[in-house]
């Protein structure tokens, strides 16, 4: 018998060595290494290779006959949003969020819509007891939904369970980090033990044709916790985000194979969990009635769906020789620095000896390039003290040499402004000719719209 030799695993990215070291050499991570026995290479192992003794395998070609996959909507269309239209028969969905966001109440909503529409569902718990979970779809108002609600974390007894009579239609695994299997050692939540309970799930439900749905813990910083393999075994990757201190949460997907990665789904905490949003931008909008400087409102395009946010600055001037800060708040710090950079070159403003603060109102968090014109307005507004006008928006890219270039979907973003009763868009000049019912001012550099900001001309 060859002599099992041990190794060490990244609890973070799942790289192996066989020494131990303070620090990972691939990803950085301090204190991540864990002891575990590797397998051991035998004689016969050694000589002999994987060119015979399989089965072979059917190849097809690019262009034969495959139908589209069947959904199961679960009846949340914000969930089914981001999903891309539900659930597909045999996939595997991994959900991630920080700690009480609403993970579980959002997929006991969606088990229980399942179950209560005739379809048979599974909902296996690690982190609470089956009496947990059912009062809390008490307090939902969702106790009659005909859930079959197991708490287990052997992965073996939990086939073992499913393997008798039909498979369920949709299986939810809450949390993939409790889970433990026997197949190897190591204790639950290794790297070892998540790979390979997750792949034993997900052979199970290609297999059988049910929906699998795995909650995943996220570290301090917000990613998803554990090896960035089970990223890549799985064919949906949700993240469910949110400000605890806030009542609306956001569904967004960074990875899908049935569908699009540009959509999200928004809801909204309650008494009763959690209930869809269907006009978002009611959430993120300031209601006032005359103009303050340093807030701009600017039309986020997340998927097909139009967002009006507030972007709010605030310039305060420093005593000389003292040291400026900058401080974001729902955008990218590098962005800002980019701006201030373009508006001090091209537009002979000054925000060196000024303290910038920028903030997205509500807590969203703006990821799209058109911001970057609204924010320049928000920062010359708080500059000059000069408000912009109530009902006027604002979007385009900032280029460095200070040119204002057109963005993509500026017809949904004018339609939505003028659905929510704007009456005045600021935009690129190559938009201004979009059939609007705004009125429409297009700008083809950074000066003239600064220009046009503080009336000069």
């Amino acid at each position: 018998m060859a002599k099992p030799q041990k190794r060490y695993v990244c609890q973070a990215c799942g790289s192996a060595t066989h020494r131990w070291a303070g620090q990972c050499g691939d990803c950085g991570e301090w204190n991540s290494l864990a002891e575990e026995a590797a397998l051991a290479a035998t004689p016969f192992q050694a000589k002999h290779h994987l060119r015979s003794g399989g089965q072979k395998v059917t190849l097809v070609g690019l262009d034969a006959e495959i139908p589209l996959p069947a959904r199961l909507a679960t009846g949340i269309a914000e969930f089914d949003r981001t999903l891309g239209g539900g659930f597909v028969e045999g996939s595997a969905t991994l959900i991630g969020g920080d700690p009480g966001i609403g993970k579980s109440t959002l997929l006991l909503q969606a088990a229980a819509r399942l179950a209560q529409g005739g379809h048979r569902v599974a909902y296996v718990s690690g982190e609470e007891a089956a009496d947990q979970v059912r009062l809390r779809a008490r307090r939902l108002g969702l106790g009659a939904a005909p859930v079959q609600l197991a708490a287990a974390t052997s992965v073996r007894d939990i086939l073992t369970t499913l393997g008798d009579g039909p498979a369920p239609r949709l299986l939810v695994i809450d949390s993939i980090q409790t889970m433990h299997s026997d197949m190897i050692e190591g204790a639950p939540g290794t790297v070892s033990q998540v790979r390979a309970s997750a792949q034993e799930l997900i052979r199970f439900a290609k297999e059988r044709g049910s929906a699998l749905v795995l909650v995943g813990h996220v570290t301090k910083d917000g990613s998803l916790a554990g090896p960035r393999v089970l990223e890549h075994m799985v064919d949906t990757v949700l993240a469910f985000e949110g400000e605890r201190s806030h009542q609306y949460r956001l569904l967004r997907a960074i990875k899908n194979r049935f569908g699009g990665t540009d959509e999200i789904g928004v809801f909204a905490m309650a008494d009763s969990g959690l209930s869809e949003v269907a006009n978002p931008s009611a959430l993120f909008l300031t209601q006032r009635d005359e103009g303050v400087s340093g807030t701009v409102v600017f039309p986020a395009l997340e998927g097909t769906r139009p967002v009006l946010v507030e972007m709010q600055a605030l310039v305060v001037r420093l005593a000389s020789g003292a040291t400026p800060r900058r401080a974001v708040v729902g955008w990218d710090s590098g962005r800002l620095a980019m701006i201030l950079a373009v508006l001090e070159a091209r537009c002979g403003l000054s925000f060196s000896s000024a303290e910038v603060y920028l903030n997205v109102a509500g807590g969203y968090r703006v990821q799209d390039p058109a911001a970057d014109l609204a924010v320049a307005a928000a920062l010359v507004s708080a500059l000059s003290e000069r408000p912009v006008p109530v009902g006027a928006v604002a979007f385009g890219e900032v280029a460095l040499s200070g040119e204002i270039r057109p963005v993509a979907h500026a017809g949904l973003r004018l339609k939505e402004a003028a659905k929510l009763g704007f009456d005045r868009a600021l935009l690129p000049a190559s938009a201004a000719g979009e059939k609007s019912a705004l009125a429409l001012a297009g700008f083809k550099n950074l000066l003239r719209f600064v220009d046009h900001l503080l009336g000069r001309g």
